[in-house]
């Protein structure tokens, strides 16, 4: 199972920059990025190469950061492939918190989302015939 970063961010100019400035520094590469904000703070989702030395720079730097662990399926990149995925979940009864998605080559683009209830996911993924991905495969 893939493990996100979470990071939450003063709603302030500069801030999301010295993130990306902490993480880089600890020699951390990140292959995916998204915030999302509200008036007073943000709260950035990242996936990273080593997410132990991203948990660290940034406590270290004054962050309040945890690692969460996420769910993550590589998706055929055509039109209805999320559709038929999504619709799948919610006939199984799996509920997101939430999802983002980035290409992963020409071909496929990958998924995370975080749900309370993975039960059954992988048949679910498998009977797409999708691919469940794992830490080492991002």
């Amino acid at each position: 199972m893939p493990t996100q970063v979470t990071v939450f961010l003063e709603n302030e100019q500069g801030r999301l920059a010295a993130m990306c400035r902490t993480l880089a520094d600890a020699n951390v590469n990140m292959s995916a990025l998204t915030v999302a904000d509200t008036a007073s703070y943000g709260v950035a989702r990242l996936l990273v190469d080593k997410p132990g030395d991203a948990l660290a720079a940034l406590a270290e730097a004054g962050y309040r950061v945890r690692l969460v662990d996420v769910s993550a399926v590589e998706i055929p990149n055509v039109p209805g492939s999320l559709a038929l995925l999504l619709e799948a979940f919610d006939k199984a009864g799996l509920n997101l918190e939430y999802a983002y998605c980035f290409e992963s080559g020409k071909e496929g683009v990958v998924v995370v989302f975080r749900a309370e209830n993975i039960e059954g996911i992988a048949d679910i993924v498998e009977s797409l015939g999708y691919r469940l991905l794992k830490s080492a495969d991002l």
